[in-house]
């Protein structure tokens, strides 16, 4: 067991849930069923704790600068209440996390990394903060982060925000943010998400998180909402195609192979960490017509590949899995693999090896899963 827990880990035992080490938190893995907790997200709504996440607040005259030199992407150009995900990386380009930036003014920035790479990410923000006029200030030991996700997770919100502010939840768009009244305290509510659904991430003070969790169940109950786990956030994710830190991205691996070269400003006029040596790699070709690439495989047989699974072709390996399992939405095994580019065009026909018997694939576009707006 890990001695950290979150401010809902007291909620979590008293509704049963199964718990699992990750990031070097002890979160709850399911509550009965993942395969419930999943269909729930895509039918009605789910309810998650991501408080294992960072937040690591950005401030001051040069916030806009420091980030654009800090993170890959260009930062200064996100407008106010508007959000972007970025990378991190070092200075060969390899990728320490990926990340969502929120722009709350001119001034001011919360960036969120992923859980085990918090302390990491916290410490090089305040190292790379050196000659701007900047404050770096890690809250991630006081901040509470509650999801709900799921085509009902607008109604939901609805019943704990004053009549006068429904606008700001309806009308919030994709990868945006804003400062909303919720259940009378003025909270700051982002409309992003990681499961390929409508939904929303509530930033909280630790002391008020498990009030808000136990009324946000209350007041979704018939709305169909749940707790949900991160054995179904796994399957969620999946199905959408996004990357997991330590699955599909690591530092050993750039953004160019991970299909994340969109998110690489190279453009910007300021250097960033890295710049250097991700143009050599595009320049190279790595990722687009040399090395491997990240791609999708459906399963054209019954059994799933799992994550580290070599993928053939004609015998001959040419790739290895990093996330693979039965779709529950689909119906058949999905997976994403870096598979050497001459391989990696859509309709390949390829073969993952499932302990020693080879398994067809298909390779296919990502994602797999994409709701109906």
């Amino acid at each position: 067991m890990t001695e950290n827990h979150t401010a809902l880990y007291g909620e979590h035992e008293k509704a049963g849930a199964s718990f699992t080490d990750f990031g070097g938190w002890q979160m709850p893995l399911k509550y009965s069923s993942e395969l419930a907790e999943h269909h729930a997200v895509r039918t009605a709504a789910g309810l998650f704790d991501l408080s294992h996440m960072g937040e690591v607040w950005v401030t001051g005259p040069d916030a806009a600068a420091f980030l654009d030199y800090a993170l890959a992407g260009k930062l200064s150009a996100v407008a106010v209440g508007k959000a972007k995900y970025s990378l991190i990386c070092n200075a060969d380009g390899g990728i320490i996390d990926d990340l969502i930036s929120y722009r709350l003014a001119d001034e001011k920035f919360l960036v969120v990394p992923n859980a085990g790479n918090a302390v990491t990410v916290a410490g090089l923000l305040a190292e790379r903060a050196a000659g701007f006029d900047v404050v770096v200030e890690d809250a991630s030991a006081e901040t509470s982060l509650i999801a709900v996700q799921g085509p009902n997770a607008v109604a939901i919100l609805l019943t704990l925000v004053p009549a006068e502010q429904h606008a700001l939840v309806t009308e919030m768009k994709y990868y945006a943010a804003s400062e909303v009244t919720i259940n009378g305290q003025d909270l700051l509510l982002a409309r992003t998400g990681y499961t390929g659904e409508d939904g929303f991430e509530i930033y909280v003070p630790n002391a008020d998180a498990a009030g808000l969790w136990q009324v946000l169940l209350e007041n979704g109950a018939d709305q169909g909402l749940i707790p949900a786990g991160l054995a179904c956030r796994d399957s969620l994710r999946l199905e959408a195609g996004m990357p997991l830190y330590g699955n599909e991205l690591s530092v050993t691996g750039h953004a160019y192979s991970a299909g994340l070269g969109p998110v690489v400003s190279l453009a910007k006029e300021s250097d960033f960490v890295g710049k250097a040596a991700l143009a050599a790699i595009k320049e190279a070709g790595d990722g687009v017509t040399a090395g491997r690439k990240l791609v999708g495989l459906k399963g054209t047989g019954r059994r799933a590949a799992r994550g580290h699974y070599s993928v053939l072709k004609d015998g001959v390996t040419i790739g290895e899995v990093t996330s693979g399992q039965p779709s529950p939405t689909l119906g058949y095994p999905v997976a994403m693999a870096y598979v050497d580019v001459a391989f990696s065009e859509v309709g390949t026909q390829i073969d993952v090896d499932l302990r020693g018997k080879a398994e067809p694939f298909e390779v296919v576009a990502l994602p797999f899963y994409k709701r109906q707006k």
